[in-house]
């Protein structure tokens, strides 16, 4: 360990520092620390975590740290010379089969790491027998195995590289001249076939009565020879390989369908999904009988995890491609074991199957909540990939609707607009590249989707402010009337829908906050109260587009005073009443905590770094940029909350409005199990902070013992206020 030094804090006429800095000595709170701190733990400070730290290092994390390891072989040639990779693998046959099935648990380990961000070289192509694929030739089914590997792993990197989400993990896509290619004219697949439809008439064959008979005269039922000598094994061993090729076989189909264009080959991916999920839980059941006779065989003290048998696999080497694979030191890399494998590609199946499922809805709003719903499952990189390509195809909705017609379904005009010649226009055509580029940054990873999308707010107000000029302009060449009428709708229409989804890009930007963990208890008040307002912007744009839309729907000649009653007999519609009930969520935990401040002094800012106001352009700085909402600042927020009082929140009580909206809107979502479950959610919420605000009114002033606590487990973005004695 490097010799513990003292830190130097330097003076502040040797750093420009802004008025009112305080420079602190920390030497002693470092040093305290890190006799604290285990191996692989990080300080968390109030206002740091590692999603926050730009560049933070985890020492010996294979994928952020280099690290030394030489490997054993310095080139593949030298590992067959030395027998790493034998064929025939052995002069028994009970144990050759048993050293493929190794090779073949041990590559899916392999492939489930390489999606989990590590380099193809130093996982999948560890195996020699990929790299020498021709040495493999006479033995159909390890060859025919390797053969559909390789293919699939191309298949794979081709999606990947196609939705260009490889961003979030450099060493994807990169094959470093890796023998990936090759596998195009499918031959593979034929002889696949031909290896399971011997291993089915030899399991066939093993189960006749006269089996166990025959073996012990000298010969074999239907002239099948067995694959290994103890016909007691033999059952065993077919139902191991089979579910392993068969897996592999509908694996490789499923990603072929998904590439489909249009989504056209997702009812034929489901299938292959379900007979996927099949040939897993068979290779889990085979798991005991492979252990029990990996531990007759194996010569290894200590089990391997990834191989069902625990043996150590023949074949491999991580570091072989190492000098290969990046200008950097060795690194060891920590293959996932087989069980945790097994679980990968089941959560990868479910992912898959989540998105065939989806009915290709080409109205914008469904195909966000979509996204969001989905990535409440957190996927995977794969699976965001084949979500992406299928939301974006030749510049197009699925590749079936150009982005003007979805930008005039989202916004409430109809479909006859759709041809209309303001399409042309710059802004509109930017507008639409807007709107294809949110849905790729709603596919990438929480931590990217949030980065991303506080950049591009900025542009969605200024492409509005663009697009109310190029209206206006366009205006002025139209002489006839009716089409100036025609395009003022069309205008007003798009320019309500993009202040709308500025809104909701905005929300999402919050939201996601809460999902990176990047708010402290003490800045819940502040993170709230922006909730607050974003919300109460977003239901008032989602209302005049709900009107808008109503307005569009009318029948031409209505009398006037047909629109008098339309006017009396109008019902707010239940997207706004839903977004009415958040926001008396977010004003009454805004408000509730502004008076635990105010009255017990609780959840204030603590720590000698950071003040408020800077914690506050921390977490809004893209939202100010933007100036969303105009007026807004921090001084907005003191002003709002510097004279919060408990007993007032109890008299004017947001979460009891919260309450009976929810009531009232359970009618209208009786039919849809996903939004009752959600109203359930905020009704759990709001019933539960009421509670606590009458508590804390009653005792809190009178009980110094009392202590309260925020808890997110009815709700991830909203919490509940939980009150307890110490």
């Amino acid at each position: 360990m490097a010799e513990e030094r003292p830190i130097r804090v330097p003076s502040t006429a040797a750093i420009p520092s802004g008025e009112g800095t305080v420079w602190a000595d920390v030497s002693n709170l470092l040093s305290v620390a890190c006799n604290e701190l285990c191996d692989g733990e990080l300080i968390h400070g109030e206002n740091f975590s590692l999603f926050a730290a730009m560049s933070a290092l985890e020492i010996m994390d294979p994928k952020m740290d280099s690290g030394m390891d030489n490997g054993k072989y310095h080139s593949i040639d030298e590992a067959i010379e030395s027998g790493a990779a034998p064929v025939p693998l052995n002069v028994d046959k009970a144990t050759d089969v048993i050293c493929i099935l190794d090779i073949m648990d041990h590559l899916l380990a392999c492939e489930a790491t390489w999606h989990k961000g590590h380099s193809l070289a130093q996982t999948v192509f560890s195996c020699i027998y990929l790299m020498r694929l021709d040495r493999t030739s006479s033995h159909p089914l390890l060859h025919s195995f390797c053969r559909i590997v390789r293919a699939t792993c191309n298949t794979v990197i081709s999606v990947v590289s196609e939705a260009r989400t490889h961003e979030e993990e450099d060493l994807f896509t990169i094959a470093y001249g890796l023998p990936l290619v090759g596998e195009k004219d499918e031959g593979f697949l034929s002889m696949l076939n031909a290896v399971e439809g011997t291993l089915c008439r030899q399991m066939r064959a093993c189960k006749s009565p006269a089996a166990k008979k025959t073996v012990v005269e000298g010969s074999w039922i239907a002239d099948q020879e067995p694959l290994q000598t103890n016909p007691d094994l033999e059952e065993g061993f077919c139902r191991a390989l089979l579910c392993r090729l068969r897996f592999r076989k509908h694996y490789y189909h499923l990603l072929m369908c998904m590439k489909k264009p249009q989504g056209k080959g997702f009812e034929l991916a489901r299938k292959h999904i379900s007979s996927c999920l099949l040939e897993v839980e068979q290779m889990r059941k085979s798991a005991d009988f492979l252990r029990s006779i990996g531990c007759l065989t194996s010569k290894d003290s200590v089990p391997v995890e990834t191989t069902a048998s625990g043996r150590c696999p023949v074949g491999f080497d991580t570091n072989l491609n190492i000098r290969t694979s990046a200008p950097a030191p060795p690194r060891a890399i920590k293959t996932l074991s087989w069980d945790m494998a097994l679980e990968y590609f089941k959560k990868l199946l479910h992912d898959l199957d989540v998105i065939c499922s989806f009915s290709l809805d080409p109205l914008l709003e469904n195909v966000l909540q979509f996204i969001v719903e989905f990535q409440k499952l957190q996927p995977d990189l794969v699976a965001r990939a084949h979500l992406q390509v299928l939301l974006i195809q030749d510049g197009k909705l699925y590749g079936r609707y150009p982005i003007f017609f979805v930008v005039c379904k989202a916004s409430a005009l109809p479909e006859s607009m759709k041809d209309h010649d303001i399409q042309k226009n710059e802004a509109v055509i930017q507008l639409g590249q807007f709107s294809i580029n949110l849905l790729k940054i709603l596919c990438t990873n929480v931590a990217w989707q949030r980065r991303k999308l506080g950049k591009v707010l900025q542009d969605w107000r200024v492409i509005y402010v663009q697009l109310e000029h190029a209206f206006r302009e366009q205006f002025g060449e139209f002489s006839g009337i009716s089409d100036e009428n025609v395009c003022m709708k069309l205008a007003r229409h798009i320019l309500i829908w993009v202040e709308e989804q500025t809104y909701w890009i905005a929300l999402r930007f919050l939201s996601l906050g809460f999902d990176l963990e990047l708010y402290s208890p003490n800045e819940y008040c502040m993170v709230y109260w922006y909730l607050y307002v974003i919300l109460v912007k977003l239901a008032e744009k989602t209302h005049l587009k709900q009107l808008s839309a109503a307005e569009s729907a009318k029948r031409k000649g209505k009398k006037k005073r047909d629109s008098v009653l339309d006017t009396k007999d109008y019902r707010i519609p239940p997207v706004v009443m839903l977004l009415q009930c958040y926001i008396f969520l977010a004003e009454g935990l805004a408000m509730m905590l502004a008076a635990l401040r105010n009255e017990l002094k609780l959840f204030q800012q603590a720590g000698p770094f950071n003040t408020e106001y800077e914690r506050f352009i921390q977490h809004f700085e893209h939202l100010q940029k933007a100036c969303l909402p105009d007026h807004i600042s921090y001084h907005s927020f003191k002003d709002y909350t510097a004279q919060a009082r408990l007993s007032t929140l109890v008299v004017y009580n947001h979460f009891k409005d919260a309450q009976k909206i929810v009531k009232e809107l359970k009618k209208s979502y009786a039919n849809d199990p996903d939004k009752l479950a959600e109203l359930r959610c905020i009704e759990q919420v709001a019933e539960r902070n009421s509670i606590a605000l009458n508590v804390i009114n009653r005792v809190g002033a009178l009980d110094a013992t009392l202590k309260i606590s925020l808890d997110f487990t009815y709700h991830p973005n909203f919490a509940v206020a939980v009150v307890k004695r110490s």
